[in-house]
């Protein structure tokens, strides 16, 4: 039965055994992700992963929709629980009289499955929130750092990001900069999550309103989470801390005031990502007392002396942002502007107005118009008939070759004409005698088709003859040239994501449009 079976399938053709062993491998993976113990995890997993992005809705295909829901909530439940408890402002003890060799140390990090940068700031006073120099759109942040001097700086807090394609522009939460509110979408009395510094430097993560913030005297803030450590400890002591794996950025602080930014590349083939957990732990190895997450995603990047050393996962390469931190010689300098001032109305911009992505879809139509090869018009077969008699001049019909007895009448098929298989040249009968000479129309070819118009028209022109009339002969009839077919459509791209879109990587799903996951 076997053998039988091995040597039918032999006799099978190449494209049915590729069908058969897909389908044995659809068959044998569908079974061990959705009947063992090991296959749930693995699909809860990738469901947490998908969360994070802006395609959080597609969760479902790993775990279905109800389970995709719970597992947002769990999240999001999470998040509000570590965002509640106040820091202990008096933890940080500032070693003012030690030397610094830098004001700034940038290290290599690596994991098993991703690679990044730590930055380590050695005076938090020299930390400024810097935003857009300009209404309308965020600001690089290599371009931050050329403009202001700045030393470094990392990206900040989220923002509405449409399509994963948004200008940068719509905040999300609140901006602090120099102890001016420059943003918040909330009133002074709601809390918000919050990462920020202190006048004296120390860092503050957690749940804090406006009202709360200037009671601190915190100078510096943006909006993101999750918090991670709190007080010097961690926060997430089972699983990975719910997101899966993404490109990160996040900040803590030691004892002795010490600042850590770290970024992490993702989504790439050489760094995946890293989790919540992972960030976590490294910010523990250091002796970190307060630590929690700034925006990731496609935003997450570092750049030191005016060079980006990280890899944004971004197809465009550096995104336009609202917010970055920056760290500064001299930071009492810096100035500030708020350019949201006056505005009633922001414009998160998407796939509408992204110059990267309309210069890449114009691209693509230009390459496609060049692959399609312009239209012509194929000239027509062309039939007239020829005079198969002559007359005499006492008037009678002198016979010819074509009308002797038992002779058939021929048609005369002019250069370029071919008949159709099966086809007989049309009949022509004798002319009368007497018959005067007239003009018989013959089928002319189209003219060529117009590439720039995109159609084609097709012409009969008249043919003199100096055949006699026949009456009886049928007219010749040509078939208009064939029109060009119009331009192909060109496809439109998405993101994404996403209508407005969510935040990816930690920013909590129940935002309807945080920025991240571009």
């Amino acid at each position: 039965m076997s053998t039988a079976f091995m040597n039918h399938l032999r006799s099978w053709g190449w494209m049915k055994r590729l069908l058969l062993l897909i389908a044995a491998l659809t068959f044998l993976c569908s079974s061990f992700l959705f009947l063992t113990p090991i296959g749930e995890s693995i699909r809860v997993y990738l469901a947490k992963t998908v969360i994070t992005t802006q395609h959080r809705d597609w969760a479902w295909i790993f775990v279905g929709a109800q389970r995709r829901d719970q597992l947002v909530k769990e999240v999001q439940d999470l998040t509000e629980i570590n965002s509640m408890e106040k820091q202990d402002l008096q933890a940080v003890k500032y070693e003012k009289n030690r030397s610094m060799e830098s004001l700034i140390k940038v290290e290599d990090i690596s994991g098993q499955f991703w690679k990044g940068k730590k930055m380590y700031v050695y005076d938090p006073t020299t930390i400024r929130v810097v935003v857009p120099a300009k209404q309308g759109e965020g600001e690089r942040i290599t371009s931050m750092v050329q403009r202001t001097g700045a030393v470094a700086g990392v990206n900040g807090g989220g923002f509405n990001d449409p399509d994963g394609l948004g200008n940068g522009f719509a905040p999300i939460g609140a901006i602090m900069s120099g102890g001016n509110i420059l943003y918040t979408d909330q009133e002074g009395s709601i809390p918000q999550q919050i990462v920020g510094f202190t006048k004296e430097g120390t860092l503050i993560i957690g749940k804090y309103s406006i009202n709360e913030l200037l009671k601190l005297n915190v100078t510096e803030a943006v909006s993101f989470y999750p918090r991670v450590i709190a007080n010097g400890k961690g926060l997430i002591t089972s699983g990975d801390g719910g997101w899966g794996r993404a490109p990160r950025t996040a900040v803590g602080q030691k004892a002795d005031g010490t600042v850590i930014f770290i970024v992490i590349d993702g989504r790439q083939a050489q760094s995946v990502g890293a989790t919540l957990k992972e960030v976590q732990d490294l910010f523990l190895a250091e002796g970190v007392i307060n630590a929690g997450f700034l925006d990731g995603g496609a935003s997450s990047e570092m750049v030191v002396d005016d060079q980006l050393v990280t890899s944004p996962s971004s197809r465009y390469g550096e995104r336009r942002l609202p917010s970055a931190f920056l760290v500064f010689d001299h930071p009492d300098e810096i100035q500030v502007d708020n350019v949201w001032a006056g505005l009633t109305e922001i414009d998160p911009g998407g796939a509408y107005d992204h110059p990267d992505y309309l210069r890449e879809q114009a691209l693509k139509k230009a390459n496609q118009a060049k692959a399609t090869p312009a239209p012509t018009a194929k000239p027509k077969a062309t039939v007239s008939p020829s005079p198969s008699a002559s007359v005499n001049p006492d008037g009678s019909v002198k016979p010819s070759a074509s009308n002797a007895p038992g002779s058939t009448p021929a048609a005369s098929v002019q250069p370029g004409a071919s008949a159709k298989p099966g086809e007989s040249p049309v009949p022509q009968t004798t002319p009368k005698a007497g018959a005067t000479s007239s003009a018989a129309p013959a089928a002319g070819t189209g003219q060529a088709a117009d590439p720039a118009a995109g159609t084609g028209s097709a012409g009969t022109a008249p043919m003199q003859s100096t055949a006699p009339k026949q009456s009886d002969t049928p007219a010749a009839v040509t078939d208009p040239a064939p029109k060009p077919a119009g331009a192909a459509s060109q496809a439109a791209g998405g993101a994404a994501a996403p209508t407005g879109t969510a935040s990816e990587q930690e920013q909590a799903p129940a935002s309807a449009a945080q920025s991240n996951n571009k």
